[in-house]
């Protein structure tokens, strides 16, 4: 059972929460018991760590295996110009300690792989603000075969989308959304098109709050809808996703057993051994 004795340093820290009918007390110190991994620590991954980190969620694991570049400054808020050459979860981990001493910041300075993901400690949940198509597909095949709730975005030029997948056994997953990656080279980078510094700011918050209503185990979190936002229009829509009866994840007839089934690297296809 939840500790739900705050200390008075933490009711004043939390009192915006702690007054509302949909958190109180239970809330909080179920946030503050709670565990989220983060996975990148850049774009998206910097509004998640730094609201996941003020909102009080006690354990935030943090997976990114890059350093902090100058370029980066212009949308990852949570480094800063001296942080150039240093590894991001380094300094994700100090931006984390300055803000809220109640969270302690796990660092994986690592690449996910099928290999690396089966050493990080469990977690109530994950957050995918990582930037290529492979770690989005190990990630959702992890997770869907570990039953760990699962909140996705991804940013392009001005649009962002994100979703959440519960993975309880009744909602879709990424390969129902997108059965395969897109040819590699076809989907060009930030680094080549571009990427205005606000959007991942505003997709990395609804990521937070997905990730916060999930551990509140409150409110309808984005699950079989995916939420696509245009930043030049100022448009937000919703697009049903429905489960693919045919998915070799979660279908009715599925070939995905373990992630040691499928080749992440190019187009993430199932391993031909």
């Amino acid at each position: 059972m939840t500790d739900l004795r705050l200390s008075a340093t933490q009711l004043e820290r939390y009192s915006r929460h702690v007054i509302m009918d949909e958190v109180g007390p239970e809330g909080q110190a179920r946030l503050l018991a709670g565990s989220v991994l983060v996975v990148g620590a850049g774009g998206l991954g910097s509004p998640v760590v730094q609201y996941l980190a003020a909102a009080g969620v006690g354990r935030l694991g943090i997976v990114d295996d890059d350093v902090v570049d100058r370029s980066n400054l212009q949308r990852q808020v949570i480094h800063a110009d001296g942080d150039v050459g240093r590894p991001k979860v380094e300094s994700a981990r100090e931006f984390v300690d300055r803000l809220n001493p109640d969270v302690t910041v796990e660092p994986h300075e690592l690449r996910l792989s099928a290999d690396t993901i089966a050493t990080l400690p469990d977690y109530d949940l994950v957050v995918d603000a990582s930037d290529n198509f492979a770690t989005r597909y190990l990630l959702n095949d992890y997770c869907a075969l570990e039953g760990i709730p699962l909140v996705h975005g991804a940013i392009y030029r001005f649009e962002g989308q994100l979703t959440t997948f519960e993975n309880d056994g009744d909602g879709p997953c990424y390969r129902c959304l997108f059965p395969e990656a897109p040819e590699p080279g076809t989907v060009p980078d930030c680094a080549t098109t571009g990427v205005l510094g606000v959007l991942p700011g505003t997709v990395g918050c609804i990521q937070a709050t997905e990730a916060v209503k999930l551990v509140l185990e409150t409110g309808e979190p984005l699950t079989g809808r995916l939420l696509v936002y245009d930043a030049m229009d100022m448009r937000f829509d919703t697009v049903e996703v429905r489960q693919n009866p045919d998915c070799p994840l979660c279908g009715e007839e599925p070939t995905i057993e373990s992630i040691h089934d499928v080749a992440y690297e190019g187009r993430c296809t199932l391993s031909a051994d």
